[in-house]
């Protein structure tokens, strides 16, 4: 049997591909190694029975305001987000917390003397926010918006680090930047990591950063039911080791890491192209546990109870030698911590009266070191008394990211570096970055751009280029 094209594992952006293929009349197969679709989506019981943990993407900013995602009818197919009323929290050691909410100027209040500062930065981006977003979630191009993009060209370029002491006096305001720039991987006098602070804080006052009912499983289930109802076909549990093993397609689509690629097509791809696959950068990983608790972690700021995502790592020095350390190789004592507690807002996560929370910290790359102590006390912190809450926890190390998904090189969940080198040349140099010069042969990971998160546009662009490719008019 044959088909247009067949699709290499069932992520977000593997689905994405294979819903813009299907829209357009082709008939497709995605084909996933694991037993269930989902990659990075997937909610398993990995704790206690009835505590549902979400194993890799737990808030969805991206998810919500995905300009593909919102194109697609999946509240009629089981998607339903929750949004907490504190985007994001961030606590710091005089006892409050910062709430970054989905009103800028709430947000801006929060910040006393940096307040004027901060409406003055977001004012006409959250304005905006649609149009910025489709400048930012897009592969290199000339801008849509370029009197917008034009006016934050330096911001975005620009170190968070910098950016937040440029533009602020007191310690709230940087922190704030300082956690939401955390989220690059990268140490943070880096460019362009004032982009993913801005990026970032901009989704918070504008869209949220919601949970998905149920957990992330919820939506991959709902894309999986979507794209079924356009006739794709998904197999689960085939585990790809050759592209020889796959059915004739006039395209091949892999949601791969560019590792994943070589492994599989390698055999296929010019020797320069092998190459550029070889020498591409990946993140330091993470340290992951999973908590099944006896009740709400009981934080000192009250803010934290409004918010499904907290930041933790206290002061934006703070935050910032923790990332750097991690890029020396090290293991920090204090590391920066992203902590999800979603049943808090979604009480299908957990039996009456217990919850659930998530939470990871960076590592080096392929690390094997257990942090759940140093990543405990950080919470401890903020909220003393949270050990005696802890009923159970799951753990996973870097290098056991990658063996429960190989896209998850050495522990990287976002597919890659995302520095000013990398950022849009991610797998290779080229204006076409999902296409490689193997004909027929596509990239649409997290590997190409925009980069992670849980928004399918690298998917949905793979896709796109696939159908011009072969003479679809768009």
């Amino acid at each position: 049997m044959s088909y247009d094209a067949v699709v290499i594992g069932s992520g977000p952006n593997g689905l994405a591909a294979a819903i813009t293929l299907a829209q357009a009349g082709w008939r497709v197969l995605v084909v996933e190694a694991k037993a269930t679709p989902g990659g990075g989506m997937r909610t398993q019981e990995i704790t206690l029975s009835g505590f549902k943990h979400d194993i890799c993407a737990a808030i969805h900013p991206l998810g919500i305001a995905s300009p593909f995602f919102r194109r697609l009818p999946l509240a009629n197919f089981g998607l339903a987000w929750i949004l907490p009323p504190v985007s994001l929290a961030h606590p710091l050691d005089d006892g409050s917390a910062v709430a970054v909410t989905t009103s800028l100027d709430a947000t801006a209040d929060e910040l006393g003397a940096d307040g004027r500062a901060w409406r003055l930065l977001f004012g006409p981006i959250v304005a905006q926010w649609e149009n910025a977003l489709d400048d930012l979630l897009a592969p290199f191009h000339i801008p849509r918006h370029p009197l917008l993009y034009a006016g934050y060209a330096l911001p975005l370029a620009a170190p968070a680090a910098l950016l937040a002491r440029t533009l602020f006096r007191g310690e709230r305001a940087r922190a704030v930047i300082a956690g939401m720039a955390g989220h690059s991987v990268l140490p943070l006098e880096r460019p362009p990591t004032g982009a993913f602070g801005l990026l970032l804080s901009l989704l918070a006052q504008t869209v949220g950063w919601p949970v998905a009912q149920g957990g992330s499983q919820a939506i991959a289930d709902a894309l999986v039911r979507y794209a079924q109802s356009l006739g794709v076909e998904l197999v689960c549990g085939w585990e790809v080791t050759d592209i020889a093993e796959l059915p004739p397609a006039r395209a091949y689509l892999f949601d791969t890491a560019p590792k994943g690629l070589l492994q599989i097509a390698g055999e296929r791809l010019p020797a320069g192209y092998r190459r550029q696959l070889e020498r591409f950068r990946h993140n330091p990983g993470v340290f992951k546990i999973d908590w099944a608790l006896d009740g709400p972690i009981p934080w000192t700021a009250a803010a934290c109870f409004q918010s499904a995502t907290v930041h933790i790592g206290g002061t934006l020095d703070e935050i910032a030698a923790a990332e750097r350390a991690v890029w020396r190789g090290e293991h920090p004592a204090q590391p920066y911590v992203l902590l999800a507690q979603q049943s808090l807002f979604d009480p299908t996560r957990a039996p009456a009266g217990k919850q659930v929370a998530w939470a990871y910290c960076h590592v080096p790359n392929g690390s094997t070191e257990d942090m759940t102590s140093a990543i405990e006390q950080q919470v401890e912190r903020f909220a003393p008394g949270f050990r005696g809450r802890i009923l159970a926890r799951a753990t996973r190390h870097a290098a056991a990211m990658e063996t429960y998904n190989p896209n998850y090189v050495g522990g990287d969940i976002n597919g890659g570096v995302q520095d000013l080198l990398q950022h849009f040349t991610r797998p290779s140099l080229s204006l076409t970055p999902y296409r490689t010069p193997a004909r027929g042969i596509y990239l649409c990971s997290s590997s190409t751009p925009p980069g992670g998160g849980v928004h399918g546009m690298c998917g949905h662009y793979a896709g796109q280029t696939v159908l011009r490719d072969l003479g679809v008019r768009l």
